[in-house]
C-alpha cells in the first residue's frame, strides 16, 4: 500500500500545481468564469482522488482480513459530479459548465500522465 500513498502524494502535487496555474489565470485574465470552473472542478476532482485512495486502503484491509468487500465509491464520485453540475447551473454567470466538467476529469488525466511518467522512469 505504500505505492498508492506515494502515487497519491505525487498526483496531489501535480493537481496543486494545476490549481495554482488556474488561480493565476483567474486573477490575471478576463476568463474568470472559465478558470473558476476549472478551479471548482479540479478541487472536486482532488476530493474524488482522496476518496478513491481512502476506499482503496479500506478495500486492501478488508481483503487481507478476509472480510466482504464493498465498492470503491463509484456512487460518491457520481454524486460529486452531480453536485458540481447543480452548483454550476445555480451560478451560470460565475462558473463555466464545460470547464467544470474538464476540471472534474483532471485527476484521471493526472493519473494517466503520472503512470506514463513512472513507467518511462522504470524502463530507463
Amino acid at each position: 500500500m505504500p505505492e498508492i500513498k506515494a502515487m497519491y502524494q505525487r498526483q496531489r502535487k501535480y493537481i496543486f500545481l494545476l490549481l495554482s496555474v488556474y488561480v493565476l489565470g483567474w486573477g490575471f485574465t478576463d476568463y474568470k468564469a472559465v478558470f473558476l470552473g476549472l478551479i471548482f472542478g479540479t478541487s472536486l476532482s482532488l476530493f474524488n482522488l482522496w476518496l478513491m485512495v481512502r476506499k482503496s486502503e479500506k478495500f486492501e484491509n478488508a481483503v487481507l482480513q478476509g472480510k466482504k468487500v464493498r465498492s470503491l465509491g463509484t456512487f460518491s464520485r457520481f454524486a460529486t459530479a452531480a453536485f458540481a453540475v447543480i452548483v454550476v447551473l445555480e451560478y451560470p454567470d460565475d462558473l463555466h459548465l464545460i470547464s467544470t466538467v474538464l476540471g472534474l476529469m483532471t485527476s484521471y488525466i493526472v493519473i494517466m500522465i503520472d503512470f506514463f511518467k513512472q513507467s518511462f522512469h522504470l524502463r530507463n
